[in-house]
């Protein structure tokens, strides 16, 4: 798989001074990590989750969670095992399938060996588990129930636990919680592929719920959290690990309140104005919005629960033709006793010590979404991969 592998090549020549780098779920872990993208939720009881999986890998889904606990019904539990068990065997079934990341959301750390004794064969349909409501309380006996299912199938899986606890949330707790998930994530480090953020759990602590206008960094209580998340799990410094952005509640818009936040110029410099519209009508320039503060405040990729949101979040992560140059010149070996230089691009400092975590990110990140042409931005990203 690749992202934008669902883009003819010839568009793709077009588009990219460096296309996306193709890998497998059995390539090495930090590039997965980089690569999840937009990570689109599923639930498990969708009558034809088989076909519908294929469908959004065709269509540059690249991650998929199947989701057995917030989005079904207590009562659905049961149903929803069965039915992942039956179509993940259908799925296998099909020798051409080429289906997307996929991983589990189950609700209580027994459901994992059950599952992937029932699963058989098709555990190697799995790239892992969704663990939720992580805290190093609980979230322990779902890593060693994700090991001993491991040892069990002989393959790697992997563990992305959701922050999305009242402990966490609160001021009083929050410290005393995050050194406790950092001891629990760090004993069991090649298994955590990236943390996810829960901010909707984040939010119903304190009954609110941001506007299709409103990121999630204009909710201060929600903005704090992931700051002191990035400051503690995310660091550049060898111990962090990638941390994902919160799901975007929203796919139509009713009323606006505010301006739209989309400039009209660079959809008017490559005849996209239909796409503005098409955007606007759907609460996306919000979702763009969002997607740009997460890059800033540190994370990568995004939660999704609705197929429109997944192409904004591939199209941001790709790396600019700008940004690029920069990363480059910064890593150079010659460059490595540090210094100042200015960037070719002649409008910025790339100080190459400070800016070098920077810059190794950024050339991880254009391995997985590729490097744009000079002239490409994100508008004509979006407008080509848009399904035909």
């Amino acid at each position: 798989m690749r992202h934008f592998g669902h883009v003819a090549p010839e568009v793709r020549q077009r588009l990219f001074h460096r296309e996306p780098r193709a890998f497998t779920a059995d390539s090495p872990a930090r590039l997965l990590a980089t690569a999840l993208g937009a990570t689109l939720y599923s639930p498990a009881t969708r009558p034809s989750l088989a076909d519908d999986i294929l469908k959004q890998a065709g269509n540059g889904v690249v991650s998929m969670v199947l989701c057995l606990e917030d989005s079904i019904g207590d009562a659905d539990v049961p149903a929803g095992e069965e039915n992942l068990v039956r179509q993940l065997a259908d799925l296998g079934s099909r020798p051409a399938a080429e289906p997307p990341l996929l991983f589990i959301r189950v609700r209580a750390p027994e459901q994992i060996p059950d599952l992937v004794r029932r699963l058989g064969d098709s555990v190697r349909l799995l790239s892992g588990f969704v663990l939720p409501k992580f805290t190093e309380e609980r979230g322990l006996p779902f890593l060693e129930a994700l090991t001993a299912a491991e040892t069990h199938t002989g393959r790697r899986l992997f563990a992305m636990p959701v922050l999305e606890s009242p402990e966490l949330l609160y001021r009083e707790s929050r410290v005393d919680t995050l050194e406790g998930i950092s001891r629990a994530v760090d004993k069991y480090r090649d298994r955590v592929l990236a943390l996810r953020l829960g901010v909707t759990d984040f939010c119903s602590s304190y009954g609110l719920r941001r506007a299709p206008d409103m990121t999630a960094y204009d909710v201060q209580v929600v903005a704090s959290v992931i700051a002191d998340v990035v400051n503690m799990l995310g660091r550049a410094d060898g111990t962090g690990f990638t941390v994902t952005g919160p799901v975007w509640e929203y796919f139509r818009h009713s009323e606006r309140m505010f301006k739209p936040q989309l400039r009209q110029s660079p959809f008017l410099e490559v005849q996209a104005v239909e796409l503005r519209e098409r955007l606007l009508e759907h609460a996306m320039d919000g979702l763009l919005r969002e997607i740009s503060l997460d890059q800033a405040n540190g994370l990568l990729g995004k939660t999704c629960i609705h197929p429109s949101h997944v192409l904004p979040v591939h199209a941001l992560s790709v790396v600019s033709h700008e940004e690029f140059s920069d990363a480059q010149d910064i890593l150079r070996p010659e460059r490595g006793g540090g210094g100042v230089l200015r960037s070719a691009y002649t409008n910025k400092m790339n100080e190459v010590k400070p800016h070098r975590a920077w810059a190794e990110r950024t050339l991880l990140r254009a391995e997985a979404f590729g490097v744009a042409h000079e002239d490409v931005g994100f508008v004509e990203l979006l407008a080509a991969g848009i399904p035909g």
